[in-house]
C-alpha cells in the first residue's frame, strides 16, 4: 500500500509544480496582449503638441507688424533733431542759426559765380590769341573782343590813353603814360576778380566762433532748465547738450567750404591775372611802337 501511495504523491507533486510554473507564464501571456494596445496607443498623444511650434512661428509676424509703425513714429517724432532744436531754442539761438545759414549761402554763391567768371575769362583769353593780334589796329582788335571782357577793357584803356596824350598830359613821356594807363586798367580787373574773396575769408575765420557762441548759449539754457527741473539723469542731459553741440558742427560746416573755396579761387585768380598781365605787356609794346611811328611820321 505504501508503494502506490508514494507514486500517487509523486504524481500529485509533479502536477502541482506544473500548475505553479504555468500560472506566471499564462499571466505574462495575458498581460502582453493587454500592454500592446497601450504601447500602440501611447504615441498618439505625443503628436498633439505639434501645432504649438506653428503657433509660435506665426506669433512674431504680428509683433513685426506692430514694430514697423513704432519705428516710423520714432522717426517722425525725433526729440533730438534739428527740428526739435529750432522749436526749443530762443531768439538768440535762432538768430545764430540764421546768421550761419546766410554765411553758408553767401559763400556758395560767391564760389560758384567766381568759378564761372574765371572760366569765362580763360575762354576770352583764347579768343584774344585768335582775333585781336591779327587785327590791323588796336581799335579794330578791341571791337572784335567780347563786350565786358577784361582784355577789351584794357585795350580800350590803351586807345583812350593814346588819345589823351596831349596838353599837360602830353608833357609826360609816352612810355610812362601808356604804362601807367594800362597798369591802372589791369589793377581794376584784378580788383574785380577779388570781389567776394574778403567775404569768404571773413566767413572762414568767424563762423566757427559763431557756432561756438550758439553752443555755449544752448548749454547754458539746457543746464538752467535741468536745474529748475531738479533731474540730472542722462536722458535729461544728453538731449539739450547734444542739440547745443550741433551749433559747433554747423559752424564748422560753414567755415570749411569757405576756407577751401577762398584758397582755390586765389590760386585760380593768379593764373588768370598772369594772362591779363601778359596781354597788357604786349599791348603796351604795340601801343608804344604805334605812338613812336606816328610821331616819327609827323616829324
Amino acid at each position: 500500500m505504501s508503494a502506490p501511495l508514494t507514486w500517487l504523491n509523486s504524481r500529485a507533486l509533479i502536477v502541482a509544480l506544473a500548475l505553479c510554473a504555468g500560472a506566471p507564464l499564462g499571466m505574462a501571456q495575458t498581460a502582453a496582449p493587454a500592454g500592446a494596445p497601450a504601447a500602440a496607443t501611447s504615441p498618439a498623444p505625443a503628436a498633439a503638441p505639434s501645432p504649438a511650434p506653428a503657433a509660435a512661428a506665426a506669433s512674431p509676424a504680428p509683433a513685426a507688424d506692430a514694430g514697423a509703425p513704432k519705428a516710423a513714429k520714432e522717426l517722425v517724432e525725433n526729440p533730438y533733431g534739428l527740428e526739435a532744436l529750432w522749436k526749443g531754442s530762443d531768439f538768440v539761438a535762432k538768430a545764430v542759426l540764421i546768421i550761419m545759414l546766410v554765411m553758408s549761402m553767401g559763400s556758395w554763391y560767391i564760389i560758384i559765380t567766381k568759378l564761372i567768371e574765371q572760366a569765362r575769362i580763360r575762354r576770352q583769353a583764347r579768343t584774344v590769341e585768335q582775333g585781336f593780334w591779327n587785327a590791323a589796329s588796336v581799335r579794330e582788335g578791341a571791337e572784335k573782343l567780347e563786350a565786358g571782357s577784361p582784355f577789351r577793357f584794357i585795350a580800350e584803356a590803351g586807345v583812350a590813353a593814346s588819345q589823351k596824350h596831349s596838353g599837360l598830359l602830353g608833357q609826360i613821356n609816352l612810355n610812362e603814360w601808356m604804362s601807367l594807363s594800362i597798369q591802372r586798367a589791369i589793377e581794376r580787373v584784378q580788383s574785380r576778380l577779388q570781389d567776394g574773396l574778403a567775404f569768404l575769408a571773413t566767413v572762414g575765420s568767424t563762423s566757427p566762433f559763431v557756432g561756438l557762441f550758439g553752443t555755449v548759449w544752448g548749454i547754458y539754457h539746457a543746464l538752467t532748465a535741468i536745474g529748475v527741473a531738479g533731474q540730472a539723469s542722462i536722458d535729461k542731459v544728453a538731449g539739450p547738450v547734444g542739440e547745443a553741440l550741433i551749433m559747433t558742427a554747423i559752424g564748422l560746416a560753414v567755415a570749411v567750404p569757405a576756407v577751401l573755396g577762398y584758397n582755390w579761387l586765389v590760386r585760380r585768380n593768379k593764373a588768370v591775372m598772369d594772362e591779363v598781365r601778359a596781354f597788357g605787356g604786349d599791348l603796351h609794346a604795340v601801343m608804344l611802337a604805334a605812338g613812336n611811328s606816328g610821331s616819327s611820321s609827323k616829324a
